[in-house]
């Protein structure tokens, strides 16, 4: 077999660039030390790589005050605090039917137990959501709006900023998992009011990271209490950003990659790693379009999707065909819901799911025709 083929970007991002596998061997090497916690010098060697990964982020969204960037385990962690800690009981929020289950999971908890109004605002099978649709359906309790910046499972790009102005007033929380590191994101208060990303995906960093922005004009309460290596005299948890949602020692050496990640990112230019994906998402595409069995969701233009794309083929099952793919063509998809059963009942793809294509600034156009070769091949067998 010849060499693998991993599309599955939108898992987590594969190769790591050698800068970042570099940083996160520095940290552990020369600062393996508790940030903030102490004086001496492997602690406040640690605190600077979490400041510089703080920078770089705050770089990434456009904005100057990188205070108001937290760190988290993940983009999960970031959408439940802003979830949890902003929706009391009586509240209405509004989302899409393309979210992913970081997102549903929580909804469907607050429904179930607190008291939430969760409203689905309908829109195209398998495009972006209408802004006005959101307007139309704010009500006076309304607290929150949330949307998918980019369908991990069809690529689809929300219209946010569109979103957000219509909406005004009510604050906006963005996920975006699949946006941050190819999207331009600049500057972040024209897109949401508070955004989540994940640090493994297209930023290029490891798992065990990720964040949440709050604009300045909100304040959300922690999730989470306890140390943070500030104001320690008190009982109480601090009130201010980024340490009210900061407590626990973070993941240094993760942090120090994400930075690592986020900088190789700032350096290639988001506009050029959105121009490679289309162009591999484009070339993927009109591919498949000469494949007759493959039934394929999502907008066609590849200017409306980010690098993925969903996929079936007449008379395979999703997880046969990932698993052959795998088996005898080193091609690495994901099968399956995708944590995403909502946006698959969207698309109409619930419960049997698809084989989702996920493409990244590694993949290159020579391994498109490799991938189409396989499936047109597939295509004409029977499992």
């Amino acid at each position: 077999m010849s060499e693998l083929i991993y599309c599955d970007q939108a898992a987590t991002s594969f190769p790591k660039p050698p800068e970042v596998i570099a940083a996160m061997e520095r940290a552990l090497r020369d600062a393996s030390a508790s940030p903030g916690r102490s004086a001496h010098r492997y602690s406040l060697a640690a605190s600077r790589i979490v400041f510089e990964a703080r920078e770089a982020a705050a770089e990434l969204l456009g904005i100057e005050d990188s205070s108001r960037v937290a760190f988290t385990l993940n983009v999960t962690q970031a959408l439940n605090t802003v979830l949890f800690g902003l929706l009391p009981p009586g509240s209405h929020v509004l989302t899409t039917g393309l979210e992913h289950n970081s997102v549903m999971r929580p909804l469907h908890r607050l429904a179930e137990t607190g008291g939430v109004e969760v409203e689905v605002v309908p829109g195209p099978q398998d495009g972006p959501p209408d802004p006005e649709e959101f307007r139309k359906r704010l009500k006076p309790s309304t607290r929150l709006a949330v949307v998918n910046h980019a369908s991990n499972v069809v690529g689809t790009i929300c219209p946010a900023a569109e979103i957000k102005t219509a909406i005004e007033g009510v604050p906006l929380l963005v996920d975006a998992a699949q946006s941050a590191g190819v999207l331009d994101l600049t500057p972040v208060d024209s897109l949401s009011d508070l955004l989540a990303f994940t640090g493994h995906k297209s930023l290029l960093g490891p798992t065990g990271t990720g964040g949440l922005w709050v604009s300045p004009r909100l304040d959300v309460p922690p999730l989470l209490h306890g140390g943070t290596g500030s104001r320690s005299e008190l009982e109480e948890h601090p009130d201010f950003m980024p340490d009210t949602l900061e407590a626990g020692t973070p993941n240094t050496h993760g942090l120090a990659g994400l930075s690592a990640g986020i900088r190789s990112v700032l350096e290639y230019g988001t506009s050029k790693i959105r121009e490679h994906e289309m162009e591999l998402t484009a070339a993927f595409l009109d591919g498949l379009a000469q494949i007759k069995t493959a039934l394929v969701p999502g907008p066609r233009n590849p200017a409306d999707r980010v690098g993925v794309v969903s996929l079936n083929l007449d008379g395979w099952s999703p997880s046969d065909l990932a698993l052959t793919l795998d088996r005898e063509y080193g091609i690495l998809t994901r099968s399956g819901l995708h944590c995403a059963p909502r946006a698959h009942r969207t698309l109409g793809t619930f419960p049997m799911g698809t084989v989702r294509f996920s493409f990244g600034l590694f993949n290159r156009l020579a391994e498109i025709d490799t991938i189409l070769t396989a499936l047109d091949q597939l295509s004409r067998r029977t499992p």
